[in-house]
């Protein structure tokens, strides 16, 4: 089963359900889809989609995915990470309204760099990402807070020094 996470965020994120649509669509992916898409509305005779999932149904839907595609959210990353999932992250980018700024972008680069997610971006193939999730060997997560830290605090900092660029 793939689990794909698109957070709480106010603002839209078909882009991300189209590209797996597309994929449904020329039969690379045949496994069943469930989707927590929060705010995004989105229709499909070929996922199940459920606005906003509790704690023990997310739980649940974690512990059986064999691949959480999520947004670059930390917590759905650390999340899937913590589960011990093949992780696809697909940052939401602001020129599409899908977040005020570009911070999940620097947010995917670190994890990616770190080798513990696959990114997948904005022109990126899905299918590609798709086959190559089957072999990637993700390195192993460890809660480790300073690590952690120094992931999301270099994103934030990169983010906050392009923001003041423009």
């Amino acid at each position: 089963m793939i689990l794909i996470t698109l957070g709480t965020q106010d603002k839209q994120f078909t882009r991300l359900l189209d590209m797996v649509q597309k994929e449904i669509n020329k039969g690379n992916i045949k496994d069943k889809v469930v989707v927590q898409a929060g705010h995004t509305k989105y229709e499909s005779k070929y996922m199940e989609i459920f606005d906003l999932i509790d704690r023990e149904k997310f739980s649940d839907l974690i512990s059986k995915c064999d691949v959480l595609i999520t947004h670059g959210g930390v917590g759905s990353i650390i999340t899937g990470l913590q589960n011990n999932k093949k992780v696809i992250v697909a940052p939401r980018l602001a020129k599409y309204d899908e977040h005020m700024n570009d911070h999940q972008l620097q947010i995917t680069e670190n994890f990616s760099k770190a080798g513990y997610i696959l990114p997948l971006y904005e022109n990126d193939d899905l299918g590609k990402v798709l086959k190559d999730i089957k072999s990637f060997k993700p390195k192993k997560f460890k809660s480790n807070t300073s690590h952690m830290v120094k992931l999301i605090s270099d994103s934030v900092s990169y983010t906050h020094l392009r923001a003041h660029e423009t």
